[in-house]
């Protein structure tokens, strides 16, 4: 087994060699959420705008001894109001990705998805774990289990291409896909089953691009080079896949604690979607979970910033 945390921790040294980016911390008005912002800009992974009440920030700094004297602090009366001002930050190219504080992941969500201020695109958002797992060579991705319940298919194309570029951001070139169900054959009675044909045959037609795609694959057969020959499954995905995308939110949800809590993992977890990368972090994550969720981010908005220099170009 590898080192614990060694995937994070290269993922984190990527991101020292990089500019820190510009942050807005929504309503970072504890302990966990404020240093979670204070360690990442002393890694060098981001320079953060703390976006909240002046005053508690202050007062939180100054009871944990966190140093915020270099950070810019820009006042907002409540949590609601924290959310809308970062989001404004970010619509504005002030900050390139946003991070949230105390305050509900419902409030900054909903101040992201309000059609006219927010920060929508024409992508569906959705969420992946980032899951560093001692038992395996890899990160390996799982998507969504935190913002789309009961996604349709014309979602799940949304929730598959977010996935396929944030695994690029992090350095695969073409990574594997592995659309999940029970079983590893198309069944008319299994609708999962019927889904993961048509995504990896809209692949097959470059309606989604940068990754490779086989499904249905049951869990043991995606992740499992050992299974997949048992079961005599000639795939490039199969026993080595990069990404999991789960049938809904529950299967994921039950997934990605599953590894948490009964394999040693940790999960980093980031918002994609909407016009920059959003960190949910947890009073639960780790130190270590925070670093890497904030270099993940990191690291899709440079991308997001080279592709948009050759858009321009």
């Amino acid at each position: 087994m590898e080192r614990k945390h060694e995937k994070y921790d290269r993922l984190i040294a990527r991101c020292k060699a990089l500019k820190p980016v510009p942050c807005a911390v929504a309503h970072p008005c504890d302990e966990s959420s404020l240093r979670g912002a204070v360690g990442a800009a002393q890694m060098g992974i981001l320079k953060p705008i703390l976006v909240g009440p002046k005053a508690r920030i202050a007062a939180v700094a100054a009871q944990f001894g966190l140093d915020i004297s270099a950070f810019e602090v820009v006042d907002a009366p409540h949590s609601e109001g924290s959310a809308e001002i970062a989001v404004r930050l970010a619509r504005e190219g002030k900050a390139e990705m946003l991070m949230k504080g105390s305050l509900h992941s419902d409030e900054l969500m909903a101040a992201v998805v309000k059609r006219e201020t927010g920060l929508r695109t024409s992508r569906r958002i959705s969420h992946c774990f980032i899951m560093d797992v001692p038992a395996i060579d890899r990160v390996v991705i799982i998507t969504d289990a935190a913002v789309n319940i009961f996604p349709t298919l014309e979602d799940k194309v949304h929730i598959v291409q977010n996935a396929i570029d944030l695994a690029r951001a992090l350095g695969m070139e073409r990574p594997r896909v592995a659309i999940l169900s029970a079983m590893e054959t198309v069944n008319p009675k299994v609708p999962s089953t019927i889904e993961a044909a048509a995504l990896c045959k809209m692949a097959e037609r470059g309606q989604i691009t940068g990754g490779i795609l086989d499904g249905p694959l049951a869990l043991d057969n995606a992740i499992d080079l050992g299974a997949a020959k048992i079961k005599k499954i000639d795939s490039p995905v199969a026993g080595l896949a990069d990404i999991l995308v789960v049938p809904d939110l529950e299967a994921g949800n039950m997934l990605a604690k599953s590894l948490s809590f009964m394999a040693d993992a940790d999960a980093a977890g980031i918002v994609l979607g909407a016009r920059v990368p959003i960190v949910l972090t947890s009073r639960a994550d780790s130190v270590e979970t925070r670093l890497a969720s904030c270099a993940v981010a990191a690291l899709v908005a440079k991308a997001r910033r080279e592709n948009l220099k050759q858009t321009v170009a």
